[in-house]
């Protein structure tokens, strides 16, 4: 399997590592209530089918990416620099 990196380009999926659901782009306001913290720490949805998690490329370039992917057959469906995407929106 292989994620393309939009820096360097297609590698093998040992190249990365995963580290969550996209919602960690999304940080709680530092002086949020204790229940918006829990909730953001540890409440997650598992949907089967496309989902987006964050990926770190650390045998590569070291850019960390958002990556779509299905959960059910595990093809990846594109992938885009996490700092992008969460500038974006």
């Amino acid at each position: 399997m292989q994620i393309t990196c939009p820096l360097c380009g297609a590698r093998d999926i040992r190249e990365f590592s995963i580290k969550g659901h996209e919602t960690y782009l999304h940080r709680p306001d530092p002086e949020a209530a204790p229940e918006e913290w829990n909730d953001y720490l540890h409440n997650r949805e598992n949907p089967a089918g496309e989902t987006r998690e964050l990926w770190h490329h650390g045998s590569g370039c070291g850019a960390w990416l958002l990556v779509t992917r299905n959960t059910i057959t595990h093809e990846v469906l594109g992938a885009q620099l996490a700092r992008e995407a969460r500038n974006a929106g």
